[in-house]
């Protein structure tokens, strides 16, 4: 068969980053999970420092939420052209540029001097996330094959769910010792050391065959300012409701802008989601899951945190320690996840982590106003923690069965932009529901059972969707 210089130059890439991992095989897993643990990190670690921000920099009430939000709302965005970029352009070129914009940007905003700014930089930190996740889960993909690849993929599976959860604590642990500027400053450090090391770990694979001009940026721009309308939208509906003229109309501006997204992909040359990835069972439904877990796992920490300390009236600091259990039975279920996977299949799995965080649900939303926390809210944070670890660890390693490497980095920001876009529906679904209550200790108990019902409806779509694939262990990787 003829070898075009493409396919050369390919299968030359990746000769070279499986020798670099066979060399180091864990060393640059774990450089690039601190990296990505940063990025998920961010997405919770301002929630208990928010108090103090609106104090100290004089924001209105309303617009305190863009904290978060922004943060979201341009990683989330912004990850497809993220993905596309690490395949055309070189994934460690693309790694290590967001990587420098994210800590220049963490940088800023722990300097600002005010609202504005804040916000400004927080959306800066967004861009370099959202080029850094993708390229490293692609460089990971891409480095690492049979059972090494299964294991890599799961650590990688835990770290999206143990980010957030520890970002509460973190977050708790800064603000009350330290002083909230440090949930930001915290990263620059910590991406000076790694990019350092990335430059001497990482392999230098070639850089993709393509350039700049063939990103798709009209689709680019279609998808992010719909994404944007369509969180935007939902956040509002606490203060004007699901049926007001504005919450509709920016649900027909932002449905009609993804469907224009829709049709810019089928007519592109190069499209920033080719129509066939759509057709790769293992991917959609995995990302679907993620959207929906992801939601589930960072509105818990929303609800619970208001829950704590407005009802129940824990500091910051306590309602970070509260988090931990949580985070200890995530990586307890992350590190059982890879074992069950090989034993009973990714479905069964997944669909069973789902169940778990139902059930924690449904004995959450009983608790009362005076509630105790080992005997009313410790046994649901550990079904809920024990379910998001297993679901988060399956869907991570499912998702990639069926990519080849070309395609890994625009499946791993299809991943990245579920999960990060999952956590903007989970607060603003969560919020919704709870807030629209007249008190907020009525409201929680309608937000758990809220949940349990988001984690039941994707039990069952899981049931259906989510194929009965079972990674091959590292005994049967060496008999093939």
């Amino acid at each position: 068969m003829h070898e075009t210089p493409e396919t050369r130059r390919d299968r030359s890439s990746r000769a070279h980053s499986s020798t670099a991992a066979d060399r180091q095989p864990w060393t640059i897993l774990i450089l690039l999970a601190v990296a990505q643990f940063m990025v998920i990190l961010d997405i919770t670690v301002v929630n208990v420092a928010l108090p103090s921000i609106g104090r100290e920099l004089g924001f209105a009430a309303g617009d305190l939420q863009w904290v978060v939000t922004t943060y979201v709302l341009f990683t989330g965005g912004l990850l497809l052209l993220g993905g596309r970029m690490a395949d055309l352009l070189g994934r460690r070129p693309v790694f290590l540029a967001g990587l420098t914009i994210f800590t220049a940007a963490s940088l800023a905003s722990g300097l600002a001097p005010t609202p504005g700014a804040l916000i400004a930089s927080r959306a800066a930190q967004g861009l370099g996330a959202a080029m850094l996740s993708p390229a490293a889960l692609s460089i990971i993909t891409t480095s690492y094959g049979g059972a090494q690849r299964t294991t890599a993929l799961s650590a990688w599976g835990a770290i999206g769910a143990g980010g957030a959860a520890a970002g509460v604590l973190l977050g708790g642990i800064l603000t009350t010792w330290l002083s909230w500027e440090w949930i930001f400053f915290v990263n620059v450090p910590i991406g000076l050391v790694t990019a350092i090391l990335a430059v001497r770990l990482v392999p230098a694979a070639r850089a993709g065959a393509g350039s700049i001009r063939e990103l798709d940026l009209p689709g680019a721009v279609s998808v992010i300012s719909g994404l944007v309308l369509l969180v935007y939208a939902i956040e509002g509906t606490t203060s004007h409701g699901w049926g007001s003229a504005r919450t509709l109309a920016l649900l027909a501006a932002a449905g009609g802008l993804l469907t224009a997204f829709a049709a810019i992909e089928r007519h592109a040359t190069r499209p920033l989601v080719p129509t066939a990835t759509w057709q790769v069972r293992s991917l959609v439904s995995s990302a679907a899951v993620m959207l929906g877990a992801t939601g589930i796992l960072v509105g818990t920490f929303f609800l619970n945190s208001l829950y704590l300390q407005n009802v129940l009236g824990a500091s910051a600091l306590e309602t970070g320690l509260a988090f931990l259990p949580l985070v200890v039975v995530i990586g307890i279920a992350a590190h059982a996840g890879p074992h069950l996977l090989t034993r009973l299949g990714a479905r069964r799995v997944v669909v069973g982590g789902l169940a778990l965080i139902a059930s924690g649900y449904v004995l959450l939303s009983g608790a009362p106003t005076d509630a105790d926390y080992a005997a009313d809210l410790l046994p649901g944070f550990l079904l809920i923690g024990f379910g998001v670890g297993l679901t988060f660890v399956s869907i991570s390693v499912t998702a990639m069965s069926e990519i080849d490497d070309e395609r890994a980095g625009l499946a791993s920001g299809l991943m990245t932009t579920a999960h990060e876009l999952g956590g903007a529906f989970g607060v603003s679904i969560f919020s919704a529901v709870a807030l629209g209550a007249s008190e907020f200790a009525d409201g929680y108990g309608d937000g758990a059972l809220a949940g349990g019902l988001i984690a039941a409806t994707l039990a069952v779509i899981a049931a259906v969707t989510v194929p009965t694939f079972r990674p091959a262990t590292a005994q049967q990787a060496a008999v093939h």
